[in-house]
């Protein structure tokens, strides 16, 4: 049924990879807050209110994404493709949604969750392994007399909060499979 535990799960495992649209992935800042870059997914995504520039150069991410100092600069995002890790987060979304409505069906369910979980540890590996650092080192490289801050923010955790969801819902459709098979043993 609709109303099981899975479903909420997988509901929550969808939601927790749509934040990956919603906030940067990775921030890099100088301990003195004066030179600052951002690495995300979407367009047009500024940093928060906790970097002080005057409105002078605010500067609004074009499309290499990425602010330095609040100037906009190419430097680093021409390097790192995102459309990959966009295409898995939007997978991993579409595929929680449509195992919610495989319920008449739990064994192609867990197969799509198991799917979902894969893409979505995949997903995990390219944040947190490759991307935040390969968009890092042409910054470092262009900026090489400063020492820089990473900061992960939500869209780089929530994924890993959807990974979890995505293993405890596969383990409830397994649960509900394992009482359906039961019951009809005993019949």
């Amino acid at each position: 049924m609709i109303q099981r535990i899975q479903s909420i799960y997988l509901l929550l495992a969808a939601c927790a990879m749509a934040l990956c649209f919603m906030f940067p992935v990775a921030k890099y800042k100088t301990p003195d807050k004066q030179v600052y870059a951002q690495f995300s997914l979407i367009k047009n995504q500024s940093l928060d209110g906790d970097v002080q520039t005057d409105v002078a150069s605010e500067a609004v991410a074009t499309d290499e994404y990425e602010q330095i100092g609040g100037n906009v600069s190419n430097i680093g995002y021409k390097n790192v493709p995102v459309w990959p890790m966009f295409a898995l987060a939007a997978l991993v979304i579409a595929i929680a949604v449509i195992a919610i409505f495989l319920y008449a069906n739990r064994t192609r369910q867990v197969r799509m969750v198991a799917v979902g979980f894969l893409l979505n540890v995949v997903y995990v590996f390219l944040v947190f392994v490759w991307a935040a650092d390969a968009f890092l080192k042409p910054i470092k490289q262009s900026y090489a007399d400063l020492e820089w801050a990473t900061t992960y923010s939500a869209a780089a955790w929530a994924p890993v909060a959807s990974v979890v969801l995505l293993f405890l819902a596969q383990n409830a459709i397994k649960r509900d499979e394992k009482k359906v098979r039961d019951a009809e043993r005993i019949r």
